[in-house]
């Protein structure tokens, strides 16, 4: 069975687009964005759809991408999917606390 460039393609994609989450979610929500209409269908029943996304790429990008992914294709969620956007919250959480916690070894930037 010979695999044809666009079949291996279709098949690589949903692996970068995920390697591109855990690594990068700011720039993986920018793309969701910009590419498919999953953000704006995640958001459309909020007050100011267009702000929510963006205070969530600037302060929580992976209960923000999470939230997305759950919510966009599915509309309202169950109780997986919130657990799901949860766990993107606490890795959101988990790099605040890391950078708290190395603050203090950065010269100048301890606490008195």
């Amino acid at each position: 069975m010979q695999l044809h460039i666009s079949e291996t393609k279709e098949k690589l994609l949903p692996c970068l687009f995920a390697l591109l989450g855990a690594f990068a979610p700011r720039i993986a929500l920018f793309f969701l964005w910009i590419f498919t209409p999953l953000v704006n269908a995640s958001f459309r029943s909020w007050a100011l759809p267009w702000l929510w996304p963006i205070l969530g790429m600037i302060f929580l990008p992976f209960t923000t991408l999470m939230y997305v992914l759950v919510v966009g294709p599915l509309g309202p969620t169950n109780f997986w999917g919130w657990l799901v956007v949860f766990l993107g919250f606490l890795i959101d959480l988990r790099a605040y606390a890391d950078a708290a916690a190395n603050r203090n070894q950065i010269p100048g930037m301890a606490s008195s």
